[in-house]
């Protein structure tokens, strides 16, 4: 679990990087990003930033490209901002996340089709030997020759 100062310092890195990328980086391969998060080490020294990119593989690309030609200004407008003696190093990171959501919400949709397929066969499903299958025992006649 992080410290509070840690955290306080992730969640100010991340307002400070979306500012950056939306107002001062005028980089033409940089798309349309979203900054989603950001994870400080516990010493400061290294955020880790991921982010998404709206659109094609190509967009993604260049965005990342774009994004390490602009990590010196985002770094120095980082130190700026927090006023910290030790500016931590950025390394941004495409997102998975949106990607793995998706594969998951297919998988479950079709999961979802199959097991309506099976209530479909099971409503008008018979059982293969009759009604009760299970064998009862036999009730036991008595003889009345046995009563006299």
């Amino acid at each position: 679990m992080a410290s509070p100062r840690v955290r306080k310092i992730a969640d100010r890195i991340k307002i400070i990087v979306a500012e950056m990328l939306e107002r001062r980086i005028k980089d033409p391969r940089l798309g349309f990003v979203t900054v989603t998060d950001v994870r400080v080490s516990g010493d400061s020294q290294h955020a880790t930033i991921f982010y998404t990119v709206l659109g094609e593989e190509e967009s993604l690309a260049g965005t990342a490209a774009a994004l390490e030609s602009a990590k010196g200004v985002i770094r120095s407008e980082v130190g700026k901002q927090l006023g910290i003696r030790h500016v931590p190093s950025l390394e941004f990171i495409h997102d998975a996340l949106p990607e793995t959501a998706r594969q998951l919400d297919d998988v479950l949709a079709r999961a979802r089709a199959i097991d309506e397929q099976v209530a479909a066969t099971r409503a008008n499903a018979q059982y293969a030997a009759g009604e009760d299958p299970y064998k009862k025992p036999r009730a036991v006649e008595e003889d009345p020759a046995e009563d006299d």
